[in-house]
């Protein structure tokens, strides 16, 4: 009865405390694929993601329904930093829809003219009045949003004393901005003004240069992400040294212990993804300790690499890659060890019986592109006499016999190119499709089916894989290179093929680009399977992958190279543009027909290019 009551007693309350119009509320999930485009339109940085922001707390007045319900605490603040820019994850601040989605155009406007927010009030009237001078036909727009702001700031509350004279200086400078120098002081935070951007929070700064100065910080743990949560949170590292530590500060005598067993099923504290993602909801601020490591961690991250004697066979000690700093604007030289790897316990294995009879279809289809032997005319030496070339030199007397090419020969003339297939193998393709399938399992497959089909055209071609752990290994897998023809043996190594760790990206394209640059042909094809963004365990996430990558593929165009991307990542849209150009990659929404349309996609690009 008493858990009823105050039930009622909850919907009540928060009812009446409730400002937001849920009939028109509008998620960022909604229209961030529209954002993206606006934002980088509008001048903003390219290669920034978008992002929910999680609610920040301010200390403003509340209304006396708003501290009974205990609501009204914290707020969706806009804000962004060197990685993406943070947008609520919903609003419905408006009764209109349209203006509730107009709102986030607003802000990303801001956001791309407006990188950082040093000064919050004298900032945000400088950028808007930028927008509004450069863009005249938003004017009506930012009147109707800063009407309808002012309309929600009188529903609030009466403003009285020094924060009635705050609050009239915040109106006067969304009515027209750049007119207000100075916001009077006042006892609390003003209200939140959903028109203005905020400054980047100080937990975020500190943890974001920490993480550049202390390297041997550790990264969050690769378990299993929740999908729904849009939002990242701030987090800020501490020392975890207490003076205290090693005193024994109570007699152990006075230790209550139990004398006898008490039988109490734990089974469920072997589960904390749970537990932790259901806290990380409820917190605002992760702390993190600098001192001491979580000892879990530190023993997955001991066992994730296998062991020398269980690993493929290392080929060499490794190779010194660059790695783009897009902070820096500069190749950091010899920052990352890639090291090629041989499955050489791998054995010779035939075409798996699923795939014998797509097999045999795409090496006739892909034979009809063997080199024919054609015949060459007016060569100086050859199989026959060209008599066309012959009568020519005996109907034009004032030309000279000697060194006139009066024969024909028959070669054949193939297509002038070769084409590198880079997987990625990183641990997100161990997620399962069906019961029986997981995503290695698919492109497996489609590695397999694509090497039938290259050798029944005879072009030439070379296929590796890559995952990564950190900077200090990213894994090169060598499944068939550009000198060694298409056997049992090479069909074994892709068939053993299984997911690896991390995907830094940047590292392989660079290598893939020194081995396709050197292959004498006339055009050269950088094929790239991936089934996510850049990422590893430390700093190379986010934006910092991203422009990684970018500029390793821009490397591999300066060398004459075409670089395509095809992937399984149903958000590519948001990325793949900004890598690889609107035309320079393609998305296979259904996972399971890449295997069939890879060596579709083959034909396509190579009938555009030959």
């Amino acid at each position: 009865m008493e858990e009823f009551v105050g039930q009622l007693w909850h919907r009540l309350v928060t009812r009446h405390s409730q400002s937001e119009y849920l009939d028109a509320q509008v998620k960022l999930s909604e229209v961030a694929h529209q954002l993206a485009p606006y934002y980088r339109a509008m001048g903003g940085a390219p290669g920034k993601l978008i992002e929910g922001t999680p609610a920040r707390r301010i200390n403003t007045r509340r209304r006396l329904r708003d501290q009974l319900a205990g609501t009204q605490k914290r707020f969706p603040l806009s804000w962004q930093d060197e990685r993406s820019l943070r947008l609520p994850k919903s609003i419905a601040c408006f009764p209109s829809q349209e203006l509730n989605e107009t709102l986030y155009y607003w802000l990303t406007a801001m956001a791309a003219h407006q990188p950082v927010i040093r000064h919050w009030f004298l900032d945000n009237q400088q950028v808007c009045q930028q927008i509004l001078q450069r863009y005249p036909g938003l004017k009506l727009v930012y009147a109707q949003l800063v009407e309808s702001v002012i309309d929600l700031r009188d529903q609030w509350y009466r403003f009285d004393g020094a924060e009635l004279e705050r609050e009239q200086a915040i109106r006067s400078a969304l009515l027209n901005p750049g007119s207000v120098a100075n916001l009077p002081r006042a006892p609390r935070e003003p209200l939140p003004v959903p028109l203005w951007l905020y400054p980047e929070p100080l937990h975020a700064v500190a943890i974001a240069a920490d993480e550049v100065l202390d390297d041997k910080s550790e990264s969050n743990s690769a378990g299993p992400q929740d999908l729904k949560q849009a939002e990242r949170k701030t987090a800020t590292r501490i020392d975890d040294c207490r003076e205290t530590d090693g005193l024994m500060v109570f007699q152990l005598a006075s230790l209550l212990s139990w004398t006898e067993q008490v039988a109490v099923d734990r089974c469920q504290d072997e589960d904390t993804d749970d537990d932790g993602s259901k806290a990380v909801e409820d917190i605002d601020v992760i702390s993190l300790a600098r001192q001491r490591r979580a000892g879990a961690a530190k023993v997955k991250f001991d066992l994730d690499l296998p062991a020398a004697e269980n690993d493929e066979l290392p080929l060499g000690e490794g190779i010194r890659l660059p790695e783009w700093d897009y902070r820096k604007s500069k190749l950091i030289e010899n920052y990352c060890l890639l090291q090629p790897f041989l499955a050489d316990q791998t054995v010779p294995a035939q075409v798996p019986n699923a795939l014998k009879n797509s097999a045999r279809c795409l090496r006739n289809r892909f034979s009809m592109l063997r080199p024919q032997r054609q015949w060459q005319w007016r060569q100086p030496v050859g199989d026959e006499l060209d008599l066309s070339a012959y009568i020519d030199s005996l109907t034009q007397p004032e030309q000279k016999v000697e060194g006139q090419d009066l024969f024909k020969s028959r070669a054949a003339v193939g297509r002038e190119l070769s084409c590198l297939l880079l997987a990625d193998l990183s641990m997100s393709t161990d997620v399962a499709l069906t019961e029986q399938q997981r995503v290695i399992d698919v492109i497996r497959d489609t590695l397999l089916l694509f090497a039938e089909a290259l050798s029944g055209s005879g072009d030439r071609f070379a296929i590796y894989g890559f995952s990564s752990v950190k900077n200090k290994q990213v894994r090169y897998h060598l499944l068939k290179n550009f000198a060694e023809a298409y056997s049992d043996q090479t069909r074994g190594r892709i068939l053993a093929i299984k997911p690896g760790f991390y995907t830094r990206m940047g590292a392989a394209i660079r290598q893939s680009t020194a081995i396709l640059k050197i292959q004498k042909t006339q055009q050269r094809l950088l094929l790239i399977v991936s089934d996510g963004k850049p990422n590893d365990i430390d700093h190379y996430e986010g934006r910092y992958g991203v422009e990684d990558t970018r500029q390793a593929i821009l490397e591999a165009k300066q060398q004459g190279l075409l670089p395509f991307c095809v992937t399984v990542d149903d958000k590519a849209g948001d990325y793949l543009p900004y890598l690889f150009g609107a035309q320079g990659y393609a998305m296979v929404s259904d996972v399971q027909r890449l295997p069939q349309l890879l060596p579709k996609l083959y034909l396509n690009l190579t009938g555009a290019i030959s």
